[in-house]
């Protein structure tokens, strides 16, 4: 699957895991992890961030783009009683964003270098398939909070 249709597959799952029941929200996938709710809200807040940082490396390559503390955003912003229409709509748009950004710049402009305030170097394809592992892996943490009993 290339990233284009892996950014699409996984867009399509996170989407349905939005409409959840409360009770499915509040489940986790494992002591002392995030909520199913506490998960979307993040993503919906990543792919912001990711979103940024990748539109600032095609206009302005070769900077420093500071990371972000998850769990400071998590407690700070009160993740648990965030909208979840608000957030799911910030998903959506961002990564309709990040699928179009893909397609024009990805291979033209994958070489492109950035220093990451806690990784160092990388580059715009680094950034644009982190967005889809960093997807996929919080679906794999949903899919696990959802077998639970």
């Amino acid at each position: 699957m290339d990233l284009v249709q892996l950014l699409k597959f996984t867009q399509e799952e996170t989407e349905r895991y939005f409409d959840l029941p409360d009770g499915d929200l509040l489940k986790t996938y494992g002591k002392n992890k995030w909520t199913v709710r506490q998960i979307l809200v993040h993503l919906a807040d990543a792919e912001g961030v990711l979103q940024d940082r990748i539109k600032r490396v095609i206009a302005e390559p070769k900077q420093v783009i500071w990371a972000f503390h998850q769990d400071l955003w998590c407690d700070k912003l009160d993740y648990e009683s965030f909208p979840l229409d608000i957030s799911k709509a910030l998903f959506i748009s961002n990564r309709k964003a990040i699928i179009y950004l893909a397609g024009k710049f990805y291979e033209e402009y994958g070489d492109k270098e950035f220093v990451h305030s806690q990784t160092g170097i990388r580059t715009l394809r680094d950034e644009f398939e982190k967005v889809a592992t960093h997807n996929q892996g919080h679906l794999d943490h949903i899919r696990t909070a959802l077998e639970t009993i």
